[in-house]
């Protein structure tokens, strides 16, 4: 026996027969314990509402949360907690907190929250927007990166004006067909960009089919609680062949890597016989050794870029549509500036951008005034955290109320939920530098830190041109009722009616 526990065993002896020592003992214990509940960091978590056992604030995270987290703004400010079956998530209403955060505090929030099928088995762990932050992130994102930079993506205006120009016509000429011409230019488009192929001619075709049904698959798996393995991880382990779920995830990925696999090998063969258009595909395949990733590394980055690239413009573009529908002011305004600057003897070009400053305030507005992820896409702390006071332990789910963050009167004035391109311009009629942590954006819809959207240039520019080619060459207008009424728009939904050109 040793002397330690000689000790112990004698003091226990000691207090059974010492009352007052027994006393002293139990008061020393709760203290202890008292004290250390006292100064726990827990104790000190952002405020938010009490949930209840076990399940937590699960119950209150339904649909349109973003709707959901602003109005827990309005009680508990603008950093709240809530408890998700155990799981931490902190949901910041705030430019400010967003920035110090997700930007400058970037090495402690650049990571993801686990999604064992979206991420881990769907994607393979590729999928770049749902990928952990470790060193295979960090190869894909800089490899992105150097496809799509601010500096280089003029190498691909020429197609997306080409683009521009179907689009422009393709409304022209079937009008109540104007919602698939947006989905086709904007998969027509990227697909150019990331693989340097000819324009995709009709909405029907395969492979803007096979995109979306991607799309659909990743955005299904990802949400909240569609599939049990997320709250328990343990049956990951479950063979294949007992769980379907885990079947038709592993399915899934070997039907996609073939998918983008065989893209990527087009653009490969195609620049081994010579070709030399630009695509990010090109700069993937030539820059390969220095990036360190494999060809399917490659072939999915350069999928994963289409697939997001594709949903994101035609999301946009439908909302631009809206717009002109509701506020038409608006639409006159970007006409007069295009009739004053371009003229009718040709379509606007990318040689009329810095020219063309309400055009360009319409593309930032759009995406102020109707962000495609009203949530975005939460992060995760990978360290415990002090905010002002406010514990963040580690593991938590952050997210940016996109929404909110794109709304708050604080930033964008008592009017920030109308369309109103004029607030990013000056007396002048000329641009403003965004307001403090956008990124001179005037909106935080691409994100933050290092998780940034890749791709925001890109789109920038395919928003640009389309809608400024489109409001040159025809005024879109409310569709009409039996009766020769316009048909009424709400204003918080979307476009089901059609438009008149």
């Amino acid at each position: 026996m040793s002397f330690r526990s000689l000790l112990d065993q004698s003091f226990i002896l000691n207090a059974s027969n010492n009352p007052k020592l027994l006393l002293a003992f139990s008061c020393l214990l709760a203290t202890l314990f008292i004290s250390r509940f006292y100064n726990s960091p827990w104790r000190k978590l952002p405020p938010g509402p009490r949930g209840i056992p076990i399940l937590g604030n699960i119950l209150q995270l339904q649909d349109k949360q973003w709707l959901t987290f602003t109005e827990l703004r309005k009680t508990y400010g603008d950093l709240v907690y809530l408890n998700v079956a155990g799981q931490p998530l902190i949901v910041v209403n705030s430019h400010k907190i967003a920035a110090d955060l997700l930007d400058r505090r970037a090495a402690l929030y650049s990571d993801r929250p686990n999604n064992i099928v979206a991420s881990d088995i769907l994607t393979g762990g590729l999928l770049i927007a749902l990928s952990h932050y470790t060193d295979t992130w960090r190869r894909l994102r800089k490899a992105a990166h150097e496809g799509f930079h601010k500096g280089v993506v003029h190498r691909y205006q020429p197609t997306q004006f080409k683009e521009a120009v179907l689009l422009t016509s393709g409304v022209l000429s079937d009008p109540d067909s104007w919602e698939a011409h947006l989905r086709r230019t904007a998969a027509s488009s990227i697909m150019s960009v990331v693989y340097a192929t000819p324009p995709i001619l009709s909405e029907q075709e395969p492979s803007i089919k096979s995109i979306n049904d991607f799309v659909a698959r990743v955005t299904r798996a990802a949400l909240p609680g569609a599939h049990l393995v997320e709250f328990f991880p343990w049956m990951v382990h479950i063979p294949a062949k007992l769980a379907k779920w885990k079947h038709d995830a592993q399915e899934s990925f070997i039907k996609d890597s073939v998918m983008f696999e065989g893209l990527f090998k087009g653009v490969q063969r195609r620049m081994t016989q010579g070709e030399d258009k630009p695509s990010l595909s090109a700069t993937l395949i030539q820059e390969a050794d220095r990036h360190k990733l494999s060809d399917q590394e490659n072939a999915w980055l350069a999928g994963t870029m289409y697939a997001a690239g594709a949903e994101t413009t035609s999301g946009i573009m439908v909302w631009l549509m809206l717009a002109m529908l509701i506020y038409p002011e608006t639409q006159r305004r970007a006409q007069a500036e295009l009739d004053a600057v371009v003229g009718r003897d040709r379509l606007p070009s990318f040689t009329d951008y810095e020219k063309l400053p309400y055009v360009r305030a319409m593309v930032k507005e759009a995406l102020r005034w109707r962000p495609v992820a009203p949530v975005g896409v939460p992060h995760r702390s990978t360290e415990d955290d002090w905010y002002e006071g406010n514990f963040i332990p580690a593991g938590s789910i952050i997210i940016a109320n996109v929404w909110y963050l794109n709304h708050d009167p604080r930033v964008y004035g008592a009017d920030a939920h109308h369309f109103n391109p004029a607030r990013h311009l000056d007396g002048n009629g000329q641009l403003l530098p965004g307001p403090v942590d956008t990124k001179d954006e005037g909106h935080v819809t691409y994100g933050f830190g290092r998780r940034i959207c890749v791709g925001r240039h890109i789109a920038n520019n395919s928003l640009f041109i389309n809608i400024a080619a489109m409001l040159w060459a025809m005024n879109i207008g409310r569709p009409e009722d039996e009766n020769g009424q316009p048909i009424p728009l709400d204003v918080d939904g979307c476009v089901h009616n059609g438009v008149v050109v």
